[in-house]
């Protein structure tokens, strides 16, 4: 059976900002733990959540029981939207990796609201677009890129998504991410990783500051990507 994916970011935070209000005017106060999980694969997609506090991880997990993470996510992201058009099962697992607060949205509540704004149905074609095109480049990352270049795509993408500039070009990952974390995002060993970093650091490329990455030459790593 077809289950939900989790390629890129989210739909319904890319809606026009009205629209992404007023969809989650009444939408349910939902409180996790940390390591508490909010869903598992295969469970039924019974709706969509929007995080207000904390951090998540979206993961898949092998029959052997390795890990791969699709992504974190943070403040303002939705996750488990594509529910909401399908119906379709989750096809990965989400877990709270500190205390989270969310904002929960049923299928049933999206859909009274799209009748009244079908208007939305044109925003979800452009972002599906996107996404889709996306989901091709990352695709041929995890095909055709060196392991240097996995590690490098994995260290930009969370400098998009968490990276704050302190100037003289430094970007701090502001979630503390460790090796085992990188290594299950890029999808390879974390003894490559660790090898990798340690270059990387004796180049001044990266650095490490209280427990935050730092990339300190973020066009190299551009140029890793691009090999």
């Amino acid at each position: 059976m077809a289950k939900e994916a989790y390629p890129g970011p989210s739909l319904l935070s890319g809606l026009p900002g009205h629209l992404s209000i007023d969809l989650f005017a009444s939408a349910r106060p939902i409180q996790l733990g940390a390591d508490e999980v909010l869903f598992l694969a295969g469970d039924p997609g019974d709706g969509c959540y929007r995080i207000d506090e904390g951090l998540l991880k979206v993961t898949m997990v092998s029959r052997v029981g390795n890990e791969r993470i699709l992504a974190f996510l943070g403040p303002g992201a939705i996750v488990g939207e594509l529910s909401l058009i399908d119906g379709l099962p989750r096809s990965a697992t989400v877990v709270a990796v500190r205390d989270a607060a969310l904002s929960f949205l049923s299928r049933a509540a999206f859909e009274a609201f799209v009748q009244k704004h079908p208007e939305i149905y044109k925003s979800l074609v452009t972002l599906l677009a996107t996404r889709l095109r996306e989901t091709d480049a990352a695709v041929a990352a995890g095909s055709f890129l060196p392991l240097k270049g996995r590690v490098a795509r994995t260290l930009l993408e969370l400098a998009e998504n968490f990276g704050r500039d302190v100037g003289s070009g430094r970007i701090v990952i502001h979630q503390k991410i460790g090796q085992s974390d990188l290594a299950a995002m890029a999808g390879i060993a974390r003894e490559n990783v660790s090898r990798i970093l340690n270059d990387w650091k004796r180049r001044k490329l990266v650095s490490r500051l209280s427990g935050y990455y730092c990339l300190e030459n973020k066009a190299q790593l551009e140029h890793e990507v691009d090999l």
